[in-house]
């Protein structure tokens, strides 16, 4: 019973108190994120390149690849806000993608052009690295209470 309930659609007020709230608005900013980004790496690779990730050299392709990677990301969070059943696997993937994301930029964060943005994007890498486990780990906590009763 509880699968079919997890699968099923719920509307954004329920998930009352404030971590469920918590868990809703940052459901919805990941989501916005990753579609926000997806959009700018697609639509001007050469801007997001200059702009946010100026490391190695310039390639307009592997940046449109790296932008179906965070739509896919995206849409994930957009189906998990109304189905409490995706919520689980889809913030441990981000998750993952986070962390993994984070150490990537520990290793290169020298290679920046400027140097400061280097730590800059650890930094805010790590942060919201911290931020997705805390949802990850509120949405298996609901999950389990759903399933318990």
């Amino acid at each position: 019973m509880a699968a079919t309930r997890d699968a099923a659609p719920v509307p954004l007020r329920a998930d009352p108190g404030f971590a469920g709230q918590a868990l809703l608005g940052g459901l919805v900013v990941f989501a916005a994120y990753h579609l926000a980004l997806a959009v700018f790496m697609a639509v001007a690779p050469h801007a997001f390149f200059t702009a946010v990730g100026p490391f190695g050299r310039y390639n307009a392709h592997y940046i449109r690849d790296l932008a179906s990677f965070e739509a896919a990301l995206g849409f994930g969070l957009l189906v998990a806000i109304r189905r409490p059943g995706w919520r689980v696997p889809v913030l441990a993937i981000v998750t993952a993608q986070f962390a993994l994301h984070t150490i990537n930029h520990l290793l290169d964060v020298e290679k920046a052009h400027p140097r400061w943005t280097g730590w800059f994007d650890f930094f805010s890498l790590l942060i919201s690295s911290a931020l997705l486990a805390w949802l990850w780990r509120s949405a298996a906590r609901r999950s389990s209470e759903r399933s318990a009763t």
